[in-house]
């Protein structure tokens, strides 16, 4: 089973109320079992939303300057635990997760900085941080089509 990001599976939970549609997602979600996920308003933030990003103390505020650690942090532990919880129920493995890049909740490997700039810094969101943490591979929409799994 693969966990997959909702925004790119055409899910309208990203901050400004759209999604991530990616073509190259759905094709690899074929014939795959799949649980898709938003951290985010599985935290209970609103779609729409202000935008979030990691500050370089560790929390992520939205661009209002509201603390919204608590809602991603929250958000990321359901997703982990929905995810654990239909492997289970299907009888297998986590092979790996297919998530939104740079986002707080989803980036591997590079983020945003905190700026709202657009700028990314190197880290992982809060959610990809629990995936690894159980060994379970990342990647996102970008590496899809490079056969990363």
């Amino acid at each position: 089973m693969y966990i997959v990001s909702e925004c790119l599976l055409g899910h309208n939970c990203k901050y400004n109320g759209g999604n991530n549609l990616s073509e190259a997602v759905i094709d690899f979600c074929r014939n795959k079992n799949i649980c898709a996920v938003c951290p985010e308003t599985a935290g209970g933030l609103q779609s729409p939303r202000p935008p979030a990003e990691y500050t370089e103390d560790g929390r992520i505020l939205d661009s209002k300057g509201k603390d919204v650690t608590e809602a991603f942090e929250l958000g990321a532990h359901l997703s982990l635990e929905k995810a654990l919880k239909k492997a289970a129920e299907l009888g297998e493995d986590i092979e790996g997760a297919v998530l939104k890049a740079n986002s707080p909740s989803c980036g591997s490997g590079r983020i945003y900085d905190g700026t709202f700039s657009g700028r990314l810094k190197a880290g992982d969101g809060c959610f990809v941080r629990k995936l690894k943490a159980r060994n379970i591979k990342v990647i996102s929409e970008k590496e899809i089509t490079n056969g990363k799994f």
